[in-house]
């Protein structure tokens, strides 16, 4: 038996070479793994020996040789093909082990060349491993080291691999190489500056951990990352307290996320079941949080806390006399941090570059049946406003017009938003109609923080009015001022009715729905 073995991981292969050696499997290899096993003492034979030819053009031809795929493919069990090995000198060759050459290490790199990332594009190794896979009946192929134990411990034990180990090695091969290349296209298709969807839609993720269960216990989840160094995401995100993250404590701290990119202050984001109940900015985080916390004292309970600051021992008293999911935050002065992992349930993350947005031409993939649906991320917030009443907002009006409609963006459709001196006081989430929605927003904020709080308070709608009835109820709740995309058919009702009221509204000509 013979073994081609081609790895840039050298993870344990010294080991497993010796192994193999020991029963009885000739090893043969290429460049820089042949001298690793060669230093380490195993007796290898290098590539060229097999096939007759030297290695050239840089290392880039060394295993595209007929005697090393033929010898691969050959299917043992048909007379045709190893009369015609016979007939030509080749050796069957029984063990591929190769792991690609590290391009994902290499883009990964800083100030690393476009040049530089070409060149490290494995093409001999895939067409191994390929070729292997194709015939996993009479082939191992291994491109993980954690498969060298089991194929080791059957060789010992049988004298061979049995067919269900090769078939399940076969699979890791083709998630290996279509990984392998699905990161190819992605680093071509970052280069390019005319990006648009591409025809065929590869994307490919790195598993991070499995979960107990998805958003209900029947159902199963685990949580993937993108290939790339993913600054300011959850999936880089160190956990410093708690239990393991649940599918939804996920789903929801990175809705709170973005939320928080979209602040350069110090802010504050609480979150439950996906939407903000709770936002607050101020000059310092204290009175950030104090903002976040009062908007909502309710659904805070049970919720999730970001915060683009670090938590100050004094928060961290706050918030250790309340029941939260998930914190995260970009650093914890240490005493805050021993008070919260008092809390053994509170889980507790450490973000550095929190505010670092995704690329803006990210993709938000949601599966439907039969397919998925994609999209550009949506990384504007608003492009320009016009004011279309008669009457302008003041310079405070304005920065809370402003602060609402940040909010407004990640509220789910229909959404509404009051909010009041940086701070978010009533927010109606994910209503069937505007009016639904505008009603809930403003009894969230009488209700839940104090009445009267909604006067002066301004509004922000995801999407336009369809009708006045949303400026008669602002009207009502004494709101001053209103940001709305605009574009209804009706949208001079809606101007002529702020107009009666004194009510100022500004146009953004851009809608944030989120469905």
């Amino acid at each position: 038996m013979k073994a081609l073995i081609s790895v840039s991981d050298k993870t344990g292969i010294v080991d497993f070479a010796k192994g193999l050696e020991k029963n009885g499997v000739e090893i043969i290899s290429t460049g820089g793994t042949f001298k690793k096993l060669k230093e380490e003492g195993v007796n290898v034979k290098e590539i060229s020996e097999l096939t007759g030819f030297p290695e050239c053009l840089d290392g880039r031809v060394k295993t595209l040789h007929p005697k090393v795929h033929a010898g691969i493919l050959a299917i043992r069990d048909k007379k045709e093909h190893m009369d015609q090995l016979k007939e030509l000198g080749i050796d069957t060759i029984d063990f591929v082990v190769v792991n690609l050459y590290p391009f994902k290490q290499t883009i990964l790199k800083d100030g690393v060349t476009r040049e530089e990332c070409i060149e490290n594009i494995d093409i001999g190794g895939p067409t191994m491993l390929r070729s292997a896979a194709k015939n996993y009946q009479d082939v191992a192929v291994i491109t993980n080291p954690e498969d060298y134990e089991v194929v080791l411990k059957e060789l010992e034990e049988n004298g061979k691999v049995s067919k269900d180990t090769k078939f399940r090695l076969m699979q890791r091969v083709f998630e290996h190489t279509a990984n392998y290349d699905a990161m190819i296209a992605s680093y071509i298709k970052e280069q390019r500056h005319d990006y648009e969807l591409p025809e065929k839609l590869t994307l490919t993720y790195e598993k991070v951990q499995d979960m107990r269960y998805g958003e209900n216990p029947h159902q199963k989840a685990a949580l993937y990352k993108e290939i790339g160094k993913c600054e300011g995401s959850l999936t880089t995100a160190k956990q410093l307290n708690g239990k393991e993250l649940s599918f939804n404590n996920i789903n929801d701290t990175n809705g709170a996320l973005e939320l928080l990119k979209e602040f350069e202050e110090p802010t504050v984001v609480a979150c439950k079941h996906g939407n903000p109940c709770g936002v607050g900015s101020d000059e310092n985080i204290y009175n950030a949080w104090k903002k976040a916390f009062n908007a909502d004292k309710t659904s805070i309970f049970g919720g999730i806390v970001v915060s683009n600051r670090e938590i100050t021992e004094q928060i961290a008293e706050e918030m250790s006399k309340i029941f939260l999911e998930v914190i995260v935050a970009p650093s914890y002065e240490p005493k805050a941090l021993e008070i919260l992992k008092a809390k053994k349930n509170v889980r507790v993350l450490e973000l550095e570059n929190i505010s670092k947005k995704q690329n803006e031409n990210a993709l938000d993939v949601k599966k439907i049946n039969g397919g998925v649906i994609v999209q550009t991320i949506d990384s504007k917030l608003l492009d320009e406003y016009e004011v279309v009443t008669n009457r302008k907002p003041t310079e405070k009006e304005l920065e809370d017009l402003l602060f609402t409609w940040k909010i407004v963006k990640y509220v789910k459709s229909n959404g509404i938003a009051l909010g009041k001196d940086k701070q978010s006081i009533g927010i109606g989430p994910g209503q069937v109609n505007r009016i639904w929605a505008t009603k809930q927003a403003v009894e969230h904020g009488e209700e839940l923080i104090e009445k009267g709080i909604t006067k002066g308070a301004v509004l922000a709608s995801d999407a336009f009015f369809p009708f006045s009835d949303c400026v008669e109820e602002a009207h009502k709740a004494g709101i001053t001022a209103i940001i709305q995309p605009g574009g209804s058919i009706k949208d001079q009702d809606s101007i002529d009715k702020c107009n009666e009221y004194g009510i100022t509204m500004l146009f953004t000509k851009m809608r944030h729905f989120r469905h």
